[in-house]
């Protein structure tokens, strides 16, 4: 599991259903979910 930054808990948390992603300028990205409250997270790196 990959772990990101929760805005709404406030806290680090691990990512659901992560998926990796390229953003506009070629970085690589994470998109998941929070475990917790469900809240959309988003994590700059690759996938560890």
């Amino acid at each position: 599991m990959v772990e990101g930054h929760c805005m709404k808990c406030k806290t680090s948390r691990q990512m659901k259903d992560a998926k990796q992603v390229k953003m506009k300028n070629g970085r690589d990205a994470v998109k998941g979910t929070c475990m917790k409250c469900g809240t959309k997270m988003f994590k700059i790196g690759k996938m560890e």
